[in-house]
């Protein structure tokens, strides 16, 4: 016999191997508005069933906290059950020799501290405070709510334009975020349980790409009531076209020469052509949306005079100020902003980058952007610094990806010292310091420490800052609105605090966000405007005829992707990187949608809003 041998899984083995990953799929399609305690001891219990049986905390302590937390569930426990679950996870967490006991423990504990409402309530009236108000995972993850099986359906159907319309209920920039959405609805599309999520925002690409001009439903009677809104971005631009379906008149003021904010002056015309986002605000303005651009406000126009000329005022200015870095050097010549850089290129006045070194600050995508343009205005090489991992960059892995095909080299672990500079203040080199990573901060990322090496010297001749946005409110706070670290003061129904008829939305009260976010506020900002000016008009889909869920069996089968063109095509133009998928490819990928919307929770509880 011999001493030693080869393992090989058994049968069972191979078997819980395979229900692992069903586990992995399930939690990755884990839908909003789960019960917390619920699924707190779901996960309570799995962890149970790791545990080795060596300590007792663990052993019998986790079963014990099971056993308490299914009393709160099966209405046995009372107040002081609350407690003892809080006493016994806090013992189990410094008594466990390992991390199963411990982190699950940690796990309860930070539960019953930070949702111990839901826990009372199961106690004194047996329900949970958790509710789906919209139970369709895709669409609840949506900021905008966007009926995305309703388009879907359509789009499987061949109706392309009526995809569209049915989109503009709820986002008047349906061809912005076909190209540029970071897609939050796939992160818990049911499908993930089967294969993998529905590529959505490829469906929608196809969908704009192939619809011909879709005119916007038809506004309503005038009102006689007249809105200011002071930015042309998506968000003024989406609260400007949802006002006027409703009867309003809006007045647009915008500092720049064109409408369309960071979709315009921030987003390189590599990801978004500018003929498709012209085509989402021609729409717009075909509602009667007045426009006056190239207006400062606070210096061409007071804000106190557009108070009192308007029945009400909505301010999303956006974030277009950079941020500076802080170290020795940033003033030398050859150092910009991103945010100044695109701008520019925005305006058509693209600056000469040929045969320069550049080294971009910063790991977000707008560092992404900086980088991938910097190579198309012909820069000889980019390098993009960044004091984390790769891993914690928080650009879309695409875009991180890409840009590395594009031939960006990317430094990870490298803090910024100072930028050395000639004679004649002109920038030679970028100084930085190699950090390694450290203990998790209040943020969950690692945070990067100093490393015992030495100085990294990067010969450069450009050095681009991409380490984020600011709001410049100076002037609006002078005028007396309400500003709270230079973002406004607003309420969750997005009015002004102290204000009784200025609302705000937008990055200029949550900071530098996503576009559909953006989006997403300006139609909450129109739908409360309405309101506060007395009325209570409804948006309606133009579409109302979806396509029946099918009752084809699902099986498996692989996502679509949409592919990227090879880099060496698209290096030295500013053309759309992306290629669509095919109407075969299209047919398959809008296949694989579950049509939650129909089945399951949909079906029970209003799967599909058709107005609101």
């Amino acid at each position: 016999m011999s001493r030693l041998s080869l393992d090989t899984p058994n049968q069972a083995q191979t078997v819980v191997e395979s229900l692992y990953k069903d586990l992995e799929r399930r939690i990755a399609a884990s839908p909003p508005g789960l019960c917390p305690v619920d699924i707190s001891l779901g996960f309570l219990k799995l962890c149970h069933a790791q545990t080795c049986g060596k300590c007792a905390p663990c052993r019998i302590g986790l079963g014990q906290l099971a056993n308490l937390m299914d009393d709160v569930l099966s209405e046995r426990a009372t107040l002081e059950t609350i407690d003892r679950i809080e006493r016994t996870a806090r013992t189990i967490l410094e008594t466990a020799d390992c991390a199963i006991g411990y982190e699950a423990a940690g796990m309860v504990l930070r539960g019953v501290q930070g949702f111990r409402d839901d826990y009372e309530e199961h106690v004194r009236n047996n329900r949970c405070t958790s509710g789906l108000t919209q139970p369709v995972p895709c669409v609840a993850l949506c900021p905008a709510h966007v009926d995305i099986p309703g388009y879907i359906a359509l789009v499987r159907a061949g109706r392309c334009e009526d995809a569209v319309k049915l989109i503009r209920k709820d986002n008047p920039f349906p061809t912005a975020c076909a190209f540029i959405c970071e897609h939050p609805c796939e992160a818990r599309c049911r499908r993930n349980m089967v294969d993998d999520a529905v590529n959505i925002c490829g469906i929608k690409h196809y969908a704009v790409t192939h619809a011909l001009h879709v005119a916007p439903v038809a506004n309503q009677p005038s009102t006689g009531k007249r809105v200011a809104i002071i930015g042309g971005g998506p968000c003024g631009l989406s609260c400007a076209f949802y006002l006027q379906l409703m009867g309003h008149q809006t007045v647009v003021y915008e500092q720049r020469p064109k409408l369309g904010g960071m979709l315009r002056y921030g987003i390189p015309r590599y990801r978004l052509p500018e003929d498709m986002l012209q085509n989402d605000i021609d729409v717009i303005l075909s509602t009667g949306v007045e426009v006056h651009t190239d207006i400062s406000v606070g210096k061409d126009i007071q804000v106190a005079d557009i108070e009192r000329e308007y029945d009400a005022v909505l301010l999303c200015i956006g974030a277009h100020v950079d941020r500076k870095v802080g170290i020795p050097g940033e003033d030398s010549n050859g150092v910009v902003s991103a945010v100044a850089m695109l701008r520019a290129i925005g305006e058509g006045n693209p600056p000469d980058l040929t045969g320069k070194r550049v080294c971009v600050i910063g790991g977000g995508n707008v560092s992404m952007d900086a980088s991938r343009t910097a190579i198309r205005l012909g820069a000889s090489n980019v390098t993009t610094v960044y004091r984390r991992r790769v891993d914690d960059m928080t650009a879309l892995s695409d875009e991180i990806a890409e840009a590395a095909a594009e031939g960006v080299t990317i430094l990870p672990l490298q803090a910024p010292l100072r930028i050395e500079h000639d004679d004649e203040g002109n920038v030679t080199a970028l100084i930085t310091q190699p950090q390694h990573i450290g203990p998790v901060g209040k943020d969950g990322r690692p945070r990067p420490i100093k490393a015992t090496k030495e100085e990294n010297v990067i010969p450069c001749d450009i050095v681009i800052v991409a380490i984020g946005q600011g709001i410049d409110s100076r002037a609006f706070a002078a005028a007396g609105i309400a500003v709270n670290r230079e973002r406004f003061s607003a309420l969750p129904d997005s009015i002004v605090e102290g204000s009784t008829k200025t609302f705000a939305g937008g990055d200029a009260v949550t900071g530098p966000s996503t576009v559909i976010r953006a989006i997403a506020a300006g139609k909450v900002a129109a739908a409360n405007i309405d309101n506060f000016l007395g009325y209570n008009h409804v948006i309606h889909a133009a579409v109302e005829d979806i396509p029946e869920a099918p009752l084809s069996p699902t099986t498996a089968c692989g996502r679509v992707n949409i592919r990227t063109r090879p880099a060496c095509e698209c290096v030295d133009n500013f053309d759309d990187i992306k290629e669509g998928m095919t109407e075969e490819e299209v047919l398959q990928e809008s296949s694989r949608c579950l049509r939650c919307d129909h089945y399951g929770y949909g079906n029970f509880r209003g799967g599909r809003m058709r107005q609101w």
